[in-house]
Parts: C-alpha cells; sequence; structure tokens
C-alpha cells in the first residue's frame, strides 16, 4: 500500500524530578543536602532510512511517546536519562507542524535526522539551594514536560526522472521495459492508481551509470483542481531532474490533436506550479508501431519548433527503447538534483538543546 501522507503526534519525555534527601551517615551529624538532580527526558527523532519507502506504518500508528526521564536520588545520583525514540520516515519527506503548516524539515539524504520534540529538562535535587545561610534546603525543582506536537508528513518521490501523460499513454509499459519495475498494466484509463519507481541501469561495467523512473498516474485536463488522480500525485513532479512526457499518436486515445495534448498536460504542470515547465523535457512519441502518420508529423514539428529532444518509441515491440534509455540517462547526468550520499557523521555528540531550569519550585521528595 502506498501511503505519502500521514499525520501523527509525538509526545517527548518529561523529565524526571529533583530529589530533596539529606545525608544520613554516622558520625556526620549534620551532612547538609544530598539530593540528586532528575534525569532529563527521551527526544523524538526522525531518520531518512532507504529501507522505508512509504508512510504506510505512520497511518496505523499516529502516536508516538518517548521515555521520561527517572527521578532524581539521594546520595547526589542523578536519575536516568529517558531513552529516545527514533521514528525511520522515508527519503524525500517533508516534516509540517500540523498546528501552524510550517515546515520544519525536509529529508532528502540516508542517515539524515532531525529532533522533532526535545524532551524535558531534570529539575534539581535540593543540593543546588544549599548556601551560607541556608544550609538545609527542602526546596528542588520538578521536571520540565516534555515538548509535544501534531506534525503532518508528506512524501515527494525522489526520482531523476517523471514519466508525465494522459491516462493510458503507455506509461507503465514504458517504465516495465526500461526497468525491473512490474506495475500493473491494462487497456483502460487510471490504471496506475498510485506512483511505481523503477531503477535504469544503461551502458556496460565499469562505465555502467544508473537513474531512477517514476511512472506517475495519468493526467487530465483540470488536473490541478482536483480532477481525476493528479492532484494526489503532482507533487512527486517537483522533486524529478528531468521530465519525460508521452504523447498517443495513434488513433486509438480519441484525441484528434497530440499538440493540444501536450499543451493541455504542460498547462496542468504550469498551474500546479510554474517551475515544472522551467525542468528539462523530453517529448515521447508513444505507440509508434501504430501511429498516425499525420499526428506524428505535427508532434515532430512541434518539437523542433521548441527545441525538445524528441524520440518515437513503441514499448510493446520495443522501437526506439533503447536510443530513449540513453537520451535520459544523458539529460539527467546532466541535470541530476537528487544526492543519495549519506549525511555526513558530526564529529561530537548531539547535546540536548534543553530550556533554561524553571525557576525553583517547593516539592516532596
Amino acid at each position: 500500500m502506498f501511503i505519502d501522507e500521514a499525520k501523527i503526534r509525538v509526545k517527548a519525555g518529561d523529565g524526571g524530578n529533583g530529589c530533596m534527601a539529606f545525608r544520613r551517615e554516622k558520625f556526620v551529624p549534620r551532612g547538609g543536602p544530598s539530593g540528586g538532580d532528575g534525569g532529563h527526558g527521551g527526544d523524538i527523532i526522525m531518520e531518512a532510512s532507504l529501507s522505508h519507502n512509504t508512510l504506510v506504518h505512520f497511518r496505523f500508528n499516529p502516536e508516538h511517546k518517548s521515555q521520561r526521564g527517572g527521578h532524581g536520588l539521594g546520595s547526589n545520583c542523578t536519575g536516568y536519562a529517558g531513552e529516545h525514540t527514533i521514528l525511520k520516515v522515508p527519503i524525500g519527506t517533508v516534516l509540517f507542524d500540523e498546528e501552524t503548516g510550517e515546515q520544519l524539515h525536509d529529508f532528502t539524504r540516508p542517515g539524515e535526522t532531525f529532533v522533532v520534540a526535545r524532551g524535558g529538562r531534570g529539575g534539581r535535587g535540593n543540593q543546588h539551594f544549599a548556601t551560607s545561610t541556608h544550609q538545609a534546603p527542602r526546596e528542588h525543582e520538578l521536571g520540565r514536560p516534555g515538548e509535544e506536537k501534531s506534525l503532518r508528513l508528506e512524501l515527494r518521490l525522489l526520482a531523476d526522472a517523471g514519466l508525465v501523460g494522459y491516462p493510458n499513454v503507455g506509461k507503465s509499459t514504458l517504465i516495465s521495459r526500461l526497468s525491473a519495475a512490474r506495475p500493473k498494466i491494462a487497456n483502460y484509463a487510471f490504471t496506475t492508481l498510485e506512483p511505481n519507481l523503477g531503477v535504469v541501469s544503461v551502458g556496460d561495467w565499469p562505465h555502467e551509470q544508473s537513474f531512477t523512473i517514476a511512472d506517475l498516474p495519468g493526467l487530465i485536463e483540470g488536473a490541478h483542481l482536483g480532477a481525476g488522480l493528479g492532484i494526489q500525485f503532482l507533487k512527486h513532479i517537483e522533486r524529478t531532474s528531468v521530465i519525460v512526457h508521452l504523447v498517443d499518436i495513434s488513433d486509438g486515445s480519441g484525441r484528434p490533436d497530440p499538440v493540444e495534448d501536450f499543451k493541455v498536460i504542460t498547462a496542468e504542470l504550469k498551474s500546479f506550479d510554474p517551475d515544472l515547465i522551467l525542468k528539462p523535457t523530453i517529448l515521447v512519441a508513444a505507440k509508434a508501431d501504430v501511429a498516425n502518420p499525420d499526428k506524428l508529423k505535427k508532434l515532430r514539428a512541434m518539437a523542433k519548433r521548441r527545441k525538445l529532444p524528441f524520440y518515437e518509441i513503441s514499448a510493446v515491440t520495443g522501437e526506439g527503447i533503447e536510443p530513449l534509455k540513453f537520451g535520459i540517462a544523458e539529460a539527467v547526468a546532466a541535470h541530476r538534483t537528487v544526492d543519495l550520499t549519506p549525511a555526513p557523521v558530526a564529529a561530537k555528540k548531539r547535546k540536548p538543546n534543553y530550556p533554561p531550569p524553571a525557576p525553583s519550585a517547593r516539592g516532596r521528595a
């Protein structure tokens, strides 16, 4: 099941309470205060992982908590720190604050981490309140509460190339030809109900190159307003380096003008995000084995006017697949924006950025 949106609620661990205690030892009649500090609460941390490719594990498990810190003990013993909770997310996940709508983080590299909720600071024990005139303090601090947030996660696929076009133009058949992906293929519109990712290898070792390609559900006029399925998946095109635009040049499409088909889909992309039309575009005339010569001629002339790379293919017979594969690889190599190298490891351990201690409060040990 492909789930690309989820809402969750996280609660970091509360800090442990400081302890009020006094030394009670033989031959030490006035040992003074010995209450230890409370432990810090555990954080909620998100980490980008290559082993996850959907948000389905959050859809059915929306509540996440971290361990609270232990209370301080006598003999100046500090309470244990709460364990952090690490939530794995797919690369390409964008994190938003559900209440404010603010974008908190964008996970683009494997191993990248982000603290989404910080644990509460542990309270101070009564040993911290001793002075020369107040040698037996009974004051101690309570632990600070951990942060609590409502979050929205949105997955945007990280693919080098994205296949776009009207429904039933042959996008799923093409990706099955280019890669090992096996999407559902049938002769009706909207066969593809969710994006499919494939990895394409080009060339021979040691000069072999590879790129990822995404087959997105078909777009129709009005997709940016919610028509068809396009509005749910247009966001996945935003991260692609190259757009591969398929246009059906056969008579089976029921649409008389392939140039108009290209303009309609391009207008939908522009309406969703004006920057999409600035991406490098490869124009592909699909179903060349049953092509209408007039449609092919019109589409080829338009590609020449717009100076677009143009390929004629038949995903059924395999005609033109190899030249298209190398053409996409060349365009991706020139415009690639996806970086899947692991994030650099910090030289120092992460230090919690806890808020300053609260004003002292009276309490009981």
